[in-house]
């Protein structure tokens, strides 16, 4: 596949069907896993702008800082803290629309106003999670939900 993305404006759900296919089709032939979270990460964030947007990855009991694209971030999230921490302990996606009323929610960036974060899952086990951060409350919804979850889905471990 080409280099460039092509970047859709339209419906999100336009936006996502677009964009789908191009990330299959950059990970297809490639084995490395962290070249992988890389370049997906590197797409959403192209397609999407969102303010942040990467991966935590389970290493010895905590979450630990994967490829991402936006600011600097948190390099480590216990089990259970957070919204990351959360949505690993409870294995499932988690929707906040405003992260100020998250109980417990890491402030890595001010500016974060509202995230999902979708647990990547092996075997039954959580072995990371795709993060999203926007700076607009109330920036996802189950149609994020439904298009990141298949996007993780991809994912070889």
């Amino acid at each position: 596949m080409s280099d460039d993305l092509q970047i859709i404006r339209g419906t999100k759900e336009q936006q996502y069907q677009a964009l789908i296919p191009q990330i299959e089709a950059l990970i297809e032939d490639e084995p490395d896993r962290v070249a992988n979270l890389a370049n997906i990460a590197a797409a959403l964030k192209e397609q999407f702008n969102w303010l942040w947007i990467g991966f935590y990855l389970v290493k010895e009991n905590e979450l630990v800082l994967g490829p991402f694209q936006g600011p600097v971030a948190c390099t480590r999230i216990k089990k259970g803290r957070g919204v990351c921490g959360t949505a690993w302990q409870q294995m499932k996606t988690l929707i906040v629309p405003d992260v100020q009323l998250f109980p417990g929610h890491i402030s890595c960036n001010s500016s974060s106003k509202s995230e999902i974060v979708i647990p990547l899952i092996q075997n039954r086990e959580v072995v990371g999670v795709l993060d999203a951060d926007s700076i607009s409350l109330a920036d996802f919804d189950a149609m994020d939900q439904r298009f990141l979850e298949q996007i993780c889905s991809l994912i070889r471990w």
